[in-house]
């Protein structure tokens, strides 16, 4: 998911890398700059769930499979479940870019404050509109307890419901910073990435053939397969052919032929839950949208998308997370009380540009001035408490702990 209008920029994390010169020339270059393509990116992959979730999924909001109601679309909607797996692209590639050169304590600061101002606010909209509407839809039927538990974002851990449908995704992206700040312990270099990527790989494979419960939740490897290949696709982004050669391609081979099962087990779920008549997504079709997918984030690493440089792509970046966290619940009020009244594709249109209007209020009006607040009372405490001295980039240690205004940024979905 990705603080809205922070910089994206390696020169924030270029500590020294074992085994290594310093970054030059292309790759460097890329490095001072904003990597907008992300931003649209990450649009694309919010829109694509959302589209999936109004148009193909929410058969409880138009009393019929919407994909009988929008049966021309039906073969693209179906695939936007897959935006998920694209945002944990982005973020396996963002999140490491983040780490990088910065302290465990930093590291800690910009996610807390990326993350949860936006999320208390949806969590306290779906709180009011159970309690105190007459809307149905999506109601995840929590006790005030459990709301509460929610604001943790680590209801996850102890087996209560989301509050949002889409909450799910948070908890996988929690688990996997949480084993990127463990890795940043010892210090990220050039070499160590490329052990923690194979080693990692190893895990989820293990984990998936096994179906080892403590496995499966700490290697997530359903998830993992994304975040690896978008590790190794920064990694490919920053170093170029240095990169230890053809070893992070082959980490991205690695997860895209991983990502081919998890994502067709995924599909295939929901295919053999309602059937492939109302959920029209055959096997062929997800390899065509992974590989989609996969070949996006190697123009990004390859630095073919630089000639995007529009500045509005900032801003679609910057409301794609309040996008992600409260569409769904947007479209649990519109649907419902317009789906007699208006045609079904101009309450689709209508229900995604209102979703896209307060998403942009909300970035604007909590999301931005939140994370601001919350960075700069953290940042505080982190300097109080002498913060953490190991860097993400194998450097020196270091007991300042102001967090840049401009850290990169991480794509949660």
């Amino acid at each position: 998911m990705t603080a809205v209008r922070q910089s994206v920029r390696h020169s924030d994390a270029a500590p020294a890398v074992a085994g290594a010169a310093p970054a030059r020339g292309a790759a460097a270059a890329a490095g001072r700059r904003r990597l907008v393509e992300l931003d649209l990116l990450r649009f694309v992959a919010a829109f694509a769930v959302m589209s999936f979730h109004f148009m193909a999924a929410s058969k409880s909001l138009w009393e019929e499979y919407p994909t009988t109601l929008f049966a021309p679309v039906a073969r693209l909607t179906t695939l936007g479940i897959l935006g998920v797996e694209l945002f944990f692209l982005i973020s396996g590639f963002v999140i490491l870019m983040s780490v990088w050169g910065h302290t465990v304590g930093e590291f800690a600061v910009s996610r807390v404050a990326r993350l949860y101002p936006a999320y208390w606010f949806a969590v306290l909209v779906i709180f009011i509109m159970y309690r105190f509407s007459g809307v149905g839809g999506f109601d995840p039927k929590l006790s005030v307890g459990e709301y509460l538990l929610n604001l943790t974002m680590f209801q996850g851990a102890f087996g209560v419901g989301h509050a949002g449908g889409v909450f799910w995704s948070l908890w996988v992206e929690l688990r996997f910073y949480v084993l990127i700040a463990l890795f940043s312990l010892v210090g990220i270099t050039l070499r160590r990435c490329l052990v923690f990527l194979a080693a990692w790989t190893g895990l989820a494979l293990l984990a998936e053939l096994t179906q080892n419960e403590a496995l499966v939740f700490v290697f997530m490897p359903r998830q993992a397969p994304y975040f690896i290949a978008g590790m190794a696709f920064f990694l490919i982004h920053r170093f170029g052919a240095r990169a230890g050669a053809f070893v992070p391609w082959l980490m991205v081979a690695a997860g895209y032929g991983m990502s081919l099962y998890a994502a067709m087990e995924r599909v295939g779920e929901r295919v053999r839950l309602v059937g492939v008549k109302h959920y029209p997504a055959p096997p062929e079709a997800v390899v065509v949208a992974i590989t989609l997918v996969y070949v996006l984030m190697a123009a990004v690493a390859l630095g073919w998308l630089r000639w995007l440089r529009w500045r509005r792509l900032v801003t679609l970046g910057a409301l794609t997370y309040p996008l992600y966290l409260l569409h769904q619940t947007i479209s649990a009020v519109l649907i419902p009380a317009y789906r007699d009244v208006l045609n079904p594709w101009l309450l689709a249109v209508i229900t995604m540009a209102v979703s896209i209007g307060l998403a942009y209020v909300v970035y604007r009006v909590v999301d931005k001035p939140g994370q601001r607040w919350l960075r700069a009372r953290l940042g505080a405490l982190l300097g109080r408490s002498g913060g953490s001295r190991t860097r993400g980039g194998g450097g020196p240690s270091r007991t300042t702990t102001a967090i840049p205004a401009k850290s990169p940024e991480a794509s949660v979905p």
